[in-house]
């Protein structure tokens, strides 16, 4: 909630510096609830993008939910009714979540993972038109608000790292990203660095599967 409602709020302080009211944050968070792309968003409507560009941009930046998608087929795989919204509201802070299967007791994983996503969702919505609200209202300086979203990679990048003891997986999306960075720069590094985490540890899970035998 603190995390959602800071990051949201940065998002409607943004927006409505950029000319856009209240209602367009509502219907964004609402309907979109994918947090970098809306920061990026507001570039793309302020700058008059193309539509092409901005199926392209988006595809680039949320390209990371589709190997979030993929390791959580099994766990939502019997989420019965709650399954639409809950693909559909997989965000970072989310999958962070959740990806590590652990549920309170007593509770059912289906519910637990809906009322998180939902939860979630919610933080996100009122962060948002309360940071667009008070935007049009009150004076901000919103130099550096578009760095949010790093953070919360950062944070959620140590999080995991504490919480789990074999760092391989870590290693391995920070040495793949500074490689791919390097080789294709900082506006085409996201999808060979995927595509090389991708690969990297299918190979390990094979070997790891082999020695196992």
């Amino acid at each position: 909630m603190a995390g959602y409602i800071v990051l949201g709020f940065g998002f409607g302080v943004l927006l409505s510096d950029a000319g856009y009211g209240v209602a367009w944050a509502l219907a964004m968070s609402l309907l979109i609830y994918a947090g970098s792309m809306q920061y990026v968003g507001v570039s793309l409507l302020t700058g008059g993008a193309t539509l092409l560009t901005a199926i392209l941009t988006t595809f680039m930046v949320n390209a990371r939910h589709l190997f979030y998608s993929i390791s959580m087929i099994r766990p939502y795989q019997n989420a019965g009714k709650y399954k639409p919204y809950m693909i559909f509201a997989l965000t970072d802070e989310t999958y962070s979540l959740l990806c590590d299967g652990q549920v309170p007791e007593d509770t059912d994983p289906q519910t637990y993972r809906f009322l998180v996503s939902l939860l979630n969702h919610i933080y996100w919505i009122l962060g948002s038109v309360a940071g667009s609200f008070l935007g049009a209202v009150l004076p901000f300086d919103t130099t550096g608000i578009d760095f949010s979203m790093t953070a919360l990679f950062v944070a959620t990048f140590v999080e995991q790292w504490t919480a789990q003891k074999d760092h391989l997986s870590a290693l391995t999306g920070v040495i793949a990203s500074v490689l791919s960075l390097c080789l294709f720069g900082p506006d085409r590094f996201l999808i060979p660095a995927m595509l090389m985490i991708t690969a990297a540890l299918l190979l390990v899970n094979l070997v790891r599967e082999r020695r196992d035998r």
